[in-house]
């Protein structure tokens, strides 16, 4: 009996060490599990990780002439200045001294002195600023002065129109109310689309300006509408008619004088909204050697607009002169449109005459051509036939037999 007692004592004693070792085991492969998960989710969370990106902002390249406001001031007696406004005023003989902000700068200055300044006119350009100095001014100088910065990368520079600034200068003289003009008269063309200016300039903003009609003598209304009058450029006519053309003046008056200006002579011009549309069409496209040709082209437009035709066509290369009949007829219905046609006429065709013919319709807008082909073809062969020749020579023998 104490045997079996301790026989079973040593199996319980080894059955519960067993327990306890397979626990253990169980326990550490537990906590590896769990370090390789850790370490795998770390590994999953970098590779997903977007990598970060970094924006750079180009730097804006700057001038300094970028960086400043353009400023164009006078130079007064004694080193004062003053900036200028719209207009300034300088008497006959004084000196005219612009300065310019900016390096560089350019001007611009009346036409009188760009064709022939004498020399009066000096133009230099210092470290930060450009000046302009004209000497020995008369009223001829009387107009718009500018000064443009320049933009410049490397030795490419160009105008920077939109921070140009700009001067009217007058310069009043005494004798002369109006800026001097080599023509007695001179041609302006009145433009249905576009205003027209006369350029009457005085050389003093208080002088009285009127515009006056040589024939009937008579002084034109000035509404501010229709025509209007501006002391920097003269009287405006918004939308020419052409009850305004004719023979027109200016008068200035100030104070005991009074002068008249050049005689401009305005001539009346409907002029075209657009170039012609010219549609071209021949009489046949395949006509028969011997036959005549007629080939058309046609122009709807406005009216009293004048279009001009040319033709191009086989045969002129040799010195064959083109035959033409022109016309200009009005539309009905529409008053205000006309058609103008020019027909191209081909007398007898010859088997060299195929090939394109092409017209081009030119107004005051422009031009543009058309073109169109036409065949020549030879007569074609009328042989008679066995029953119609048999039938020809029995009339012949019974037109003799009964004869």
């Amino acid at each position: 009996m104490p045997s079996v007692y301790w026989w079973r004592l040593l199996l319980s004693a080894l059955f519960i060490c067993a327990v306890i070792l397979d626990l253990d085991a169980q326990e550490q492969r537990n906590a590896l599990g769990r370090v390789i998960k850790l370490k795998k989710s770390k590994l999953t969370n970098s590779a997903n990780k977007e990598p970060r990106t970094v924006t750079v902002r180009p730097r804006k390249k700057t001038t300094p002439a970028a960086q400043e406001h353009t400023i164009l001031t006078q130079v007064l007696n004694r080193g004062k200045f003053r900036r200028v406004g719209e207009t300034i005023s300088v008497h006959t003989g004084d000196t005219l001294e612009l300065r310019c902000r900016g390096k560089p700068v350019q001007w611009s200055i009346p036409p009188y002195l760009e064709e022939d300044d004498d020399g009066r006119l000096r133009i230099v350009q210092h470290e930060r600023y450009g000046l302009l100095r004209l000497t020995n001014t008369t009223g001829a100088d009387t107009g718009e002065y500018g000064c443009y910065p320049m933009y410049c990368e490397d030795s490419d520079c160009r105008r920077e129109y939109h921070r140009a600034v700009k001067v009217f200068v007058f310069f009043p003289d005494p004798q002369e109310l109006f800026v001097p003009s080599a023509d007695y008269y001179e041609g302006i063309q009145l433009r249905t689309n576009w205003p027209t200016v006369l350029p009457c300039q005085v050389t003093s903003p208080k002088a009285k300006v009127t515009l006056h009609r040589e024939f009937p003598p008579v002084e034109v209304l000035v509404d501010g509408r229709e025509i209007s009058f501006d002391v920097k450029k003269g009287f405006t006519i918004h939308r020419p008619q052409p009850h305004h053309a004719g023979a027109l003046y200016c008068v200035a008056s100030l104070g005991s004088l009074r002068q008249s200006s050049t005689k401009y002579m305005l001539i009346y011009v409907n002029y075209p909204l657009a170039p012609p549309a010219p549609v071209i069409k021949a009489s046949s496209s395949s006509v028969v050697v011997g036959e005549n040709l007629h080939i058309s082209c046609t122009v709807m437009g406005e009216r009293e607009v004048m279009v001009e035709f040319s033709w191009e066509y086989p045969g002129q290369q040799i010195g064959r002169p083109p035959y033409t009949q022109e016309s200009v007829t009005s539309v009905r219905g529409e008053a205000a449109r006309q058609q103008s046609q020019s027909v191209l006429l081909v007398d007898e065709c010859e088997r060299r005459r195929p090939g394109v013919y092409t017209c081009t319709a030119h107004n005051l807008q422009g031009a543009k051509s058309v073109s169109t082909s036409v065949k020549v073809v030879l007569k074609p062969n009328r042989s008679l036939s066995w029953s119609a020749k048999k039938e020809l020579f029995l009339r012949i023998l019974y037109t003799f037999k009964y004869k």
